[in-house]
């Protein structure tokens, strides 16, 4: 029986690879942590991806509401960078369809901090254009 293949295209299956981070392993560098974002998102696992985003950034609530209408359809990690022991940065493109629309793009150059071992979502420069 085919395992199901994980939702961040790391070619892993999904229990190999996003299912421990989302069940609360801790992510071993930024770039893992990106990855299992972006499969909360597919997902639709609004908890997983408050719980991962820095409290001085974080939106101060996030509903299944919130997430419903977007399709994530492909992920395309281009940089993964330690600058520090503490910071990262993960550069990345992520392809999506919201509703009937087009398929869009969103690259997005993130901001990454470890706290007590654990990597956090601190912030983004992005941009979106359909194709």
């Amino acid at each position: 029986m085919m395992k199901k293949p994980c939702p961040c295209h790391s070619g892993k299956p999904y229990t190999e690879c996003c299912q421990p981070l989302h069940s609360g392993q801790a992510a071993p560098d930024a770039e893992r942590l990106m990855r299992s974002r972006y499969s909360a998102y597919a997902l639709k696992l609004p908890d997983y991806i408050l719980q991962t985003w820095h409290t001085d950034t974080r939106p101060a609530s996030l509903s299944m509401e919130d997430l419903n209408g977007i399709t994530w359809l492909k992920l395309e990690v281009v940089s993964h960078q330690a600058v520090d022991d503490t910071h990262a940065e993960v550069v990345f493109v992520a392809t999506y369809q919201s509703g009937k629309q087009k398929k869009s793009q969103l690259t997005e150059h993130s901001q990454f901090v470890r706290i007590n071992d654990r990597w956090l979502y601190v912030g983004e420069h992005s941009k979106s254009f359909s194709e």
